[in-house]
């Protein structure tokens, strides 16, 4: 019987030995626009595909919007772990470290997510021309409701900002700044207050074109602002997130980038992501070597139990090629004991039906929450089992 590690509970003994000086060693100081603060970095960097993070941490001025203006939470996932990844295109996670933006203001943010107003709507609104920072197109009411907003549907979801720090001489400043920006492929409304919901559908070359016409207006923006300064590099990538009944989120699809006031947003480069659900009509035709092991998999599973449970994958794509195979198994236990041998059973059917170069995570989880996880990457002879 193969031996496979199950972690239940870590304990570290630290005997005869001491822990680095963190203090002495990794405290540095910070410089924002108008003052220095102690900060410590992290001793440890988990992986070289990660940030490390400074201490004590700082929220983003604009958290929990992000949660508010995307549809789904596999959105708000993808897009924020997404940004992190477009921004290695620029940032090297061994010199640069991550802070949640500290520059774009929830009003700002706001303000920008706005549709654009005329003057007689500003008037109405009791707005200077200057406060009419709004991104989306403006809406000037005339036609039906339906025409209203199938001609100048909402382009816009949501703006998120991501800092880089960079380390001289014991001290941090900003060394670049990283923004999303979420487009809707569907856009949403009413006709009347508390009404029916009505939806039109964005094609992707179209909100691709209003994207990068806002990332323009965007990084000039950031460029006048005093805290970015002449020569931050600032790169500007655009998400497209997917409907609100989707069960997969959308996908970054470009990013450009500008490294100094006085230079324009750079050319756009392609960005090749995206997430596929296993089981479907999509993964069968286009995807047949991943969604034949899977679908052994599944069939596996529910011969467990006596009613039917959904056991549902998400594959992630870079480049056309799969990255990390995710998978969901909701469930009922009634006792540790069953949950041990299932997660074990599991396991041993990760590594049967899933070929080595597969990166498979498998989340088990009832109605109380996450139970066991289960990871196998590639090349692993053994998987790694924890049990909450």
């Amino acid at each position: 019987m193969k031996k496979w590690i199950i972690s239940i509970l870590v304990v570290i003994l630290l005997g005869g030995c001491s822990l680095p000086n963190i203090k002495k060693d990794n405290e540095v100081i910070q410089e924002t626009a108008d003052q220095e603060e102690e900060s410590i970095i992290p001793y440890i960097q988990i992986s070289d595909s990660y940030y490390p993070t400074v201490l004590e941490y700082k929220e983003s001025k604009t958290r929990g919007m992000v949660v508010s203006n995307l549809h789904s939470k596999y959105d708000v996932a993808e897009f924020e772990k997404g940004l992190m990844r477009v921004a290695t295109n620029n940032f090297s996670t061994d010199k640069y470290y991550f802070q949640e933006g500290q520059i774009l203001s929830s009003e700002v943010v706001n303000s920008w997510l706005n549709r654009k107003y005329t003057e007689e709507q500003l008037k109405e609104r009791e707005m200077t021309a200057e406060q009419n920072l709004g991104l989306n197109p403006v809406n000037d009411g005339s036609g039906s409701v339906e025409e209203q907003n199938t001609k100048n549907p909402i382009y816009l979801a949501h703006v998120l900002e991501h800092d880089y720090l960079v380390k001289e001489d014991k001290k941090l400043r900003l060394g670049g700044i990283v923004i999303g920006l979420a487009l809707n492929s569907v856009h949403y409304y009413q006709k009347e207050k508390y009404g029916d919901t009505f939806e039109v559908a964005i094609a992707h070359k179209e909100l691709a074109e209003q994207g990068k016409k806002m990332a323009v207006e965007i990084y000039e923006r950031l460029r006048s602002m005093e805290e970015v300064g002449d020569d931050i590099p600032i790169t500007i990538a655009l998400f497209e997130q997917r409907s609100k009944n989707a069960v997969t989120p959308g996908n970054f699809f470009a990013y450009a980038h500008g490294s100094k006031k006085g230079s324009s947003l750079g050319d756009w480069k392609s960005v090749n992501e995206k997430t596929i659900l296993f089981p479907s009509s999509e993964a069968e035709k286009d995807f047949k070597k991943e969604s034949d092991p899977f679908l052994a998999f599944k069939d596996e599973i529910e011969k467990y139990f006596s009613n039917y449970i959904g056991v549902i994958g998400r594959g992630f794509y870079v480049d056309d090629q799969l990255h990390k195979l995710s998978i969901e198994i909701p469930l009922q236990m009634y006792g540790e004991a069953e949950l041990i041998g299932f997660t074990q059973w599991a396991a041993s059917l990760v590594m049967e039906y899933f070929p080595q170069y597969f990166n498979v995570e498998v989340d088990i989880h009832s109605m109380e929450g996450a139970e066991a996880l289960i990871i196998k990457n590639a090349g692993d002879k053994e998987p790694f089992v924890h049990i909450y």
